[in-house]
């Protein structure tokens, strides 16, 4: 390469060039930008509005860090206050109210509480209605608060009452359909005992011996019939001061001898004179059982007067 081809090429090179260089911008610019100020705009907003609510949430519910509302978690579990409305089952292991208020639990139809066993099958059932209150087990108990005595139980075969007094207030009385077995029957002081049967038959039995004593009254008995007194291997022992058999009719006898004496007495005695009222008596019986009164004389007078067996 000579000198002049040399100097030629660097002046060519170091001549500034004419040409203006192009330049390329970077970022969004125009209605892109526009929109991207808009949406974070409006995220920004969602996001004020949406803390706004969730304060308001927390407020109006009474959020805090043992609970909401009324409902309260601690230890021993949850505790509801006031009003509360499930409308899904509720599934808990106890329910109990606070010691100075009752527990309330109200439907518009009807509470029912039922007990299942592991195999989910239903064993009892506890239903309380508008009309009705009914019970659906096996054993059915009512146990005093304190102690825990049996006071009532009722299952398929018998029902035990276990208090130590079983009062019946109603006007009727009590009503058994099949027998009663007690060890004592009492009435309540100043009250009258009364055993009554209107269309059949009064029974009572027991292989020791019944006792029916009055200790301070009298004891009656009354009948339209017949009264029998039985004793198949003992006697009736009737033991009183007095011993009176009403309307018994009296029979009336008639001998020789006290014809005449009542003739000779008659003539010597005056028309104004009476004979002597006959107050003594004997008690005599009928071959068929019937007991009559016959005028007591200085012996047995029954045969005098037993024609009454007659006519009987």
């Amino acid at each position: 390469m000579t000198r002049e081809q040399y100097i030629l090429a660097t002046q060519q090179n170091s001549l500034p060039r004419t040409e203006h260089p192009q330049f390329y911008p970077v970022g969004i610019y125009g209605w892109r930008k526009r929109c991207l100020y808009f949406f974070v705009l409006l995220l920004l907003v969602t996001m004020i509005v949406n803390m706004a609510m969730t304060i308001w949430i927390l407020k109006v519910m009474n959020f805090t860090v043992d609970g909401m509302g009324n409902l309260r978690v601690t230890k021993k579990g949850i505790r509801l206050e006031g009003i509360s409305e499930f409308l899904l089952p509720l599934y808990v292991k106890e329910i109990h109210s606070r010691k100075d208020s009752p527990l309330v639990l109200q439907s518009d139809r009807n509470v029912t509480v039922n007990a299942r066993n592991h195999m989910g099958q239903l064993t009892g059932q506890l239903t309380v209605g508008a009309d009705a209150v009914e019970a659906q087990c096996k054993r059915f108990e009512v146990k005093a608060s304190e102690g825990g005595k049996l006071l009532f139980s009722a299952d398929e075969d018998e029902i035990v009452i276990g208090a130590d007094r079983l009062k019946v207030t109603g006007t009727e009385g009590a009503v058994f359909g099949h027998s009663v077995e007690t060890p004592h029957i009492r009435a309540e002081p100043s009250q009258d005992l009364k055993l009554e049967s209107p269309t059949r038959s009064l029974v009572m039995e027991a292989p020791r011996g019944v006792q029916v004593n009055a200790a301070a009254g009298d004891l009656k008995a009354t009948c339209r019939k017949e009264l029998h007194l039985q004793s198949t291997e003992g006697e009736i022992f009737l033991n009183a001061d007095t011993i009176r058999l009403g309307n018994l009719p009296v029979g009336s006898f008639s001998s020789s001898s006290s014809s005449s004496s009542s003739s000779s007495s008659s003539s010597s005695s005056s028309p104004s004179s009476s004979a002597p009222r006959q107050t003594i008596y004997e008690l005599c019986v009928c071959p068929n059982g019937k007991l009559y009164l016959s005028p007591a004389g200085a012996g047995s007078t029954c045969q005098s007067s037993s024609n009454i067996c007659l006519w009987s």
